[in-house]
């Protein structure tokens, strides 16, 4: 299953992605995967949209959930091992799942700034950073972008 994007340069990267190797993956690195892109594209939107607005909390809360369920199934995924079947990700998984109340109780008390902070370290270090190391050769982002 091919996107091809016709010769236009700006799509180049997206011209030979197969999302096949994600699709026939287990079901878990499936929604892991799905809820991680949603994040990162919630994410975006929500860096240029009005803060404190109802979208803005609407919003927020999905990024919350989805950021849970990333978390959550990676639990379940274990592709790399460098402790029994754990690896450093499983220490971030427990990291986001202690910080995000934290950050969220603090846009709930009035602390925006701490919010801020809190939730553009989330997105760099638990979506961008991460995210990174599945583009790594051999890993299944990988294929999906650039093919084996």
């Amino acid at each position: 299953m091919r996107a091809h994007c016709g010769g236009n340069a700006r799509f180049a990267i997206l011209r030979d992605v197969s999302w096949e190797p994600l699709l026939s993956a287990s079901p878990i690195i499936v929604v892991h995967a799905f809820a991680a892109m949603a994040c990162f594209v919630l994410g975006i939107i929500q860096f240029t949209l009005a803060k404190g607005t109802g979208l803005h909390r609407v919003l927020g809360w999905a990024w919350v959930a989805l950021m849970i369920t990333v978390a959550l199934t990676s639990f379940f995924i274990h592709e790399i091992r460098m402790w029994g079947s754990f690896s450093w990700i499983h220490l971030l998984s427990i990291f986001v799942l202690v910080r995000l109340p934290v950050i969220v109780r603090a846009a709930r008390a009035g602390n925006i700034a701490k919010h801020r902070k809190g939730m553009v370290a989330m997105f760099v270090g638990a979506l961008l950073v991460a995210g990174a190391f599945t583009l790594f050769p051999g890993r299944i982002m990988y294929r999906v972008l650039f093919g084996d």
